[in-house]
Parts: C-alpha cells; structure tokens; sequence
C-alpha cells in the first residue's frame, strides 16, 4: 500500500497552492503597519503641510478610546443599531433591487416605464432625502432604514440590469429551440448569466447603504455609530471621531467580505 504522505509534504502543498494569497495578506499586513507609523510620526510631530496634524489624535489615544468603549454597553448598542439598520434596508433593497431588474431586463416594456424614473431618482443624494423621509415615515427609525434603502438599492438596480444587457442571445435561442419555457429561461439562463454582476451589485450597495446610513445618522438618527461618530465631534472627543471612523470601517470592510464570501459559495467557478 502507498504511504500517506509526510506532514512535512502537505505543508509545502498547501503553500504552493495558497502563495499569492499568502503574499497578497502579508502585503496588506504591511500595508496598514506602515500607515499607522506615518499617522504616529504625523501626529506626534504635530506636522503642518497644507493638512494640519495638530489635533488629529494619535494611534496610542485611538487605541485607548477604543478599550475605554469595548467595556461601554452604550457604544456596543450603536455598533448593534446601526448593523440592524444596514441588515434589514440592505435586505429590503436585495429582494426588491434585483428581482425588479431581472423583469426589466427581461421585458421591454416594463424597462421603459421604471428605468426613467429610477434614473431621475438616482443622482438625488441620501443627504438630500433625510428631510423627506423624516416627512414620510413616523419614526426616526424608520426614515433611516429607509435611506438606507435607497442608498444600496440603485446599485444593485444598475448592476443587475448591465448583467441582463449582457446576457448572449444564443443562450436564450438555444434553450427556446429545446423547449424552455419562460420562468425555465429566467432560471437556468438569465439568473446565472447575472449573477456576477447581481454580487457586484450587492457589493456596491453594501458600501454605498454604509455611507447613506452614517449620514441620516448624524443629521436625524439619536443612536448608531454615525451619531457615535458626530457626538464625539459636538463634544470635541477626538479619539473618539477617529474611533467611529475606524468602526465605520470595519463594519464597511466585514460587510463587503460576507457578500463576497456568499459569492464564492454560489458560483465556485469565479473563486479562482
């Protein structure tokens, strides 16, 4: 019988097959510990050129903010608030966002009575929406996940509707020659001929439903890391500006990772 191979011999497999991802981690690992000395440097020197270092709070003052707030239930609930938030207007903004794009890329028509409107609405900042949701929705709670709403739901509108245009005909053709019927096209045609662009989308909405989420938070929202974020300021609390920054994102940058790790486990293939 063959000996099983040495421990020895499948750490160096393991290596070959994970060397330019190791690289590429040990690169970023790099990366952040040359910007946190610049930011120590920047800032214990008080340095002035052109961007003024003079009250930007150290990594050393950050670092103690940060474990004065772990032990901090209040800090804790606007992390936990403002994940709700992103949770429950992302989602919302998945399950209308792509499934709407899907009809409109399939149907002409139904593409030529929402894409205008969408397209006017589109450009409008979430900034600008605050006072018409604080008009529209009788909570504050509600008004936010609504901007949140908006913010994630366009890109995935978008992105979905470019990987619709994109879709090859000849797919189309083929499966209508063998008998498919509508909804049979829509799922073994169109969805997974999409679908890198619908992730691309999520990805997308992710970041912007983050951005739009931080600032109805700071204008009208009385928890969650913006309001965190924007207190810290009304207070002069500078490490604590930068320690909701950072948490912003971390939360942005975790986020991302579990949509694109959802993507890897449904289309295998792109992993690589």
């Amino acid at each position: 019988p063959a000996t099983p191979p040495s421990l020895g011999a499948l750490a160096a497999r393991w290596y070959r097959l994970n060397q330019d991802r190791l690289r590429a981690t040990a690169i970023g690992i790099v990366s952040l510990l040359a910007f946190l000395l610049v930011w120590h440097l920047l800032t214990t020197y008080r340095v002035v050129f052109f961007v003024r270092f003079t009250n930007v709070p150290s990594p050393l003052a950050v670092y103690a903010s940060f474990t004065k707030a772990i032990h901090d239930p209040k800090f804790l609930m606007h992390i936990l608030l403002s994940c709700r938030r992103i949770f429950i207007g992302f989602s919302l903004a998945a399950v209308v966002g792509v499934p709407l794009a899907l009809i409109m890329g399939r149907f002409k028509l139904v593409h030529e009575v929402i894409f205008p409107v969408t397209e006017v609405l589109r450009p409008i900042p979430a900034i600008a929406w605050v006072p018409m949701a604080i008009m529209l929705w009788p909570t504050n709670e509600q008004s936010i996940v609504f901007i949140t709403f908006l913010g994630s739901f366009f890109p995935i509108l978008v992105n979905t509707l470019h990987g619709m245009s994109l879709v090859d005909p000849v797919l189309v053709r083929a499966a209508q020659c063998l008998g498919a019927r509508e909804r049979s096209i829509f799922r073994e045609v169109y969805f997974p001929a999409s679908l890198p662009h619908i992730f691309t989308g999520l990805t997308i909405g992710m970041g912007v439903a983050w951005v739009s989420l931080i600032a109805a938070e700071m204008i009208s929202g009385q928890y969650g890391i913006g309001y965190f974020t924007w207190e810290a300021y009304s207070l002069v609390q500078y490490a604590d500006i930068a320690l909701g920054m950072i948490a912003i994102g971390v939360l942005g940058l975790g986020s991302s990772l579990l949509i694109r790790g959802a993507g890897h486990l449904v289309m295998p293939w792109r992993s690589k």
